[in-house]
């Protein structure tokens, strides 16, 4: 984990110290790990898997954890008095999406072997085509919602942006209630009058922006033509083109660092190393390295997963933050910090936590 933390302190410290990058040129490296090295990784790793291989006992079992987490999380912003649309798309992030590939792997192929990485390979396929996608679609209709009121709002609705293409918030984010109490985050940067009610754009309108917007999104193609490609090649035994594979590796294989790098400069920009403050630090950790694995532990014992897949599939759920969740979040303008914070610290202390879950679960039989 080591390189991971030397990519964050070179973007921190391009920003904070050398001053190399200037902050009114931050927003372009984000945007070139969001739509050129992000999808081409994604790629990559989906394309040399061999999906007929898979084990689909273990993706059922993580298929119905994020769906247990989906439901609570549903019914807490659709009854609770302090439920946010919002804070459960970050919260799905927090429980539901891991770095399993940087941290996952190294650490389930100690623990596990062969059998280990395979799973953990597994899941990181099913969370970039089915999760991740998701994700996408989420913040997009969310971005959708907000640029169509802001547009269609007239003079019940002024908007008042620094920055129509990209929401983003350095200090905090106030609620806007919107038709009937669904809400929309608007930010410090973004304010938003209402005079009567403002006005959303019709749901057809909305999705019809949504899908524009979506099929001009590389991060949408990446995991669909790698995982086509991987059934198509493992069918008939067919070998991507040396050109091609090359074309793709040299910038697939930056993602991970460029993600890193675009992270310390969002820490540099911020005020406080932990941006979004302890108590919330807290929180994110907790649905980390808590409720995610206890999701995942309630699904793997309804599908009647036993022994060492039984201790992968929970112990993968322990995994640290995904870094595409940042980057993601950065993009769209949907609690960048909170999600930074889970990913640096996350990294920190998931050593002993999975340690300590390994050394729970050889107990489990």
């Amino acid at each position: 984990m080591v390189p991971l933390y030397v990519a964050l302190m070179l973007g921190y410290g391009s920003v904070k110290w050398w001053r190399i990058i200037p902050r009114e040129q931050c927003d372009a490296i984000n945007r070139l790990v969001c739509y050129f090295t992000m999808p081409l990784f994604t790629f990559e790793f989906t394309a040399h898997i061999d999906p007929f291989k898979m084990n689909f006992l273990f993706i059922g079992a993580d298929t119905i954890s994020k769906f247990i987490i989906v439901l609570v999380l549903a019914f807490w912003a659709k009854f609770s008095s302090k439920g946010s649309y919002c804070w459960s798309i970050t919260s799905f992030s927090l429980c539901t999406l891991t770095n399993a590939l940087v941290v996952g792997v190294p650490m389930l192929k100690a623990m596990y072997g062969p059998i280990g990485v395979d799973l953990v390979v597994q899941s990181s396929v099913i969370q970039a085509i089915i999760w991740l996608s998701l994700l996408l679609f989420v913040l997009e209709f969310r971005r959708a919602g907000i640029e169509g009121a802001t547009a269609d709002g007239g003079g019940a609705l002024k908007s008042k942006a620094t920055n129509n293409n990209n929401i983003n918030n350095n200090n905090g984010f106030d609620d806007v209630v919107i038709n009937g109490g669904k809400d929309l985050e608007a930010t410090t940067t973004t304010t938003l009058e209402i005079g009567d009610v403002g006005r959303r754009p019709p749901f057809r309108k909305l999705m019809k922006l949504v899908w524009i917007k979506l099929a001009m999104n590389p991060n949408s193609y990446g995991c669909v033509i790698g995982i086509s490609w991987a059934f198509i090649s493992n069918r008939w035994n067919l070998e991507m083109p040396s050109i091609v594979e090359g074309s793709i590796s040299i910038m697939s294989k930056t993602g991970t660092g460029t993600a890193m790098f675009s992270m310390g400069i969002f820490m540099a920009l911020q005020e406080k190393v932990i941006a979004c403050g302890a108590s919330k630090a807290v929180f994110g950790l907790v649905l980390k390295f808590i409720a995610g694995p206890a999701a995942m532990a309630i699904s793997c014992i309804a599908v009647g997963l036993r022994g060492d897949v039984l201790r992968v599939a929970i112990i993968q759920a322990a995994v640290p933050q995904s870094i595409t969740s940042f980057i993601f979040a950065k993009e769209y303008g949907l609690h960048p910090e909170i999600l930074s914070t889970a990913v640096i610290f996350g990294m920190i202390v998931s050593l002993p936590v999975l340690i300590a879950y390994y050394a729970i679960l050889e107990f489990v039989h």
